[in-house]
């Protein structure tokens, strides 16, 4: 079944993170007819914390519902297990354990739900409504409080035997290096090229050089916002700080590059509204550091999706997907 066979059909888009949850109801053609959210963090069992979410969107359910039809719900979820419906050991949920979060919907909502976690829920989306339309090899990078990935190849996304394939940003891209402040690894992508590698990297920076604008702010609003606030005014070390961050991020790249081949890279999050700052460098040693034979190939490019809204598409991409098998 393709996309133009579902008019008249609308999705539930989920997106569950550590503090809040959006909700939208969305049409095939990628339109978020209406949305909402609650706090995620408020609900310390997850059962009241399902119950809450179909109270509020009960109502959404009811003013659509009589003039489409919901075809299921798709849920965006940190460590959510595409094969099994289950979120398991996240570390930035109330919640904690495996818990069969699938279940737990289809039974309050009485849809079908499929849940994958929230980097892979954006590849989708930028699959069908975004920058990779029409594209069966790429791979989506987030960019946020830490950095996500999804792996789409011969147009499906890679979920590896276990449901938790991807895991790009938890990937050494300098061995010894900084010591994650959540895992213990040492040198992930994560470390350097997240919003929070960005604060660590800019602090680290502005202590060995006073004149930089950086220091006109206190310690805690040094942030990815406020670096980019500078290096728009010219402040060398801000502007140093990401082309260290792209540096990091291309050398990273080059490596996926590799790996799958893909057409292009997309970008998304926060930290890309550092714009030519971070695509630069992280383009210049993505190609330095690639064989000549996948030079001058891939391209890399921003998300196309709107950042308020992205996470709801993504999810409800899910169910599209599903219908078009």
């Amino acid at each position: 079944m393709s996309l133009t066979d579902l008019s008249g059909r609308v999705a539930l888009g989920i997106d569950v993170g550590g503090t809040n949850t959006k909700f939208g109801v969305v049409n095939h053609r990628g339109e978020v007819l209406e949305k909402g959210r609650i706090k995620t963090d408020d609900y310390a069992e997850v059962e009241d914390f399902v119950d809450a979410l179909y109270e509020n969107i009960r109502p959404l359910i009811e003013k659509f519902g009589t003039k489409a039809s919901f075809d299921g719900v798709g849920i965006g979820i940190p460590n959510g297990n595409y094969y099994t419906g289950t979120v398991e050991q996240a570390p930035n949920l109330p919640w904690k354990g495996i818990i069969p979060f699938a279940d737990l919907i289809t039974a309050k909502f009485a849809l079908p739900c499929s849940i994958t976690n929230d980097a892979n829920a954006a590849a989708l989306g930028e699959m069908l409504f975004g920058a990779a339309r029409g594209m069966k090899d790429f791979i989506m990078i987030t960019l946020g409080t830490g950095v996500g990935s999804g792996i789409v190849a011969n147009g499906s996304l890679i979920y590896g035997h276990d449901g938790f394939a991807g895991e790009l940003g938890h990937t050494i891209v300098k061995p010894g290096g900084r010591k994650h402040w959540s895992t213990g690894s040492e040198g992930s992508l994560e470390a350097y090229a997240s919003a929070t590698g960005i604060a660590i990297t800019a602090k680290k920076m502005r202590a060995e050089f006073p004149s930089s604008m950086l220091n006109q702010y206190p310690e805690d609003a040094i942030n990815s916002k406020t670096v980019y606030e500078c290096a728009s005014k010219g402040d060398p070390i801000a502007i140093e700080v990401f082309r260290y961050t792209g540096q990091k991020l291309g050398e990273a790249l080059a490596n996926f590059v590799m790996f799958s081949s893909p057409e292009a890279i997309l970008l998304f999050g926060g930290v890309i509204k550092a714009g030519d700052f971070i695509l630069k460098p992280a383009k210049l040693h993505m190609e330095r550091n690639l064989l000549p034979i996948f030079r001058d190939k891939v391209k890399l490019v921003f998300s196309e999706l709107d950042e308020a809204d992205a996470a709801i598409l993504g999810a409800s991409a899910l169910v599209w997907e599903q219908k078009s098998k």
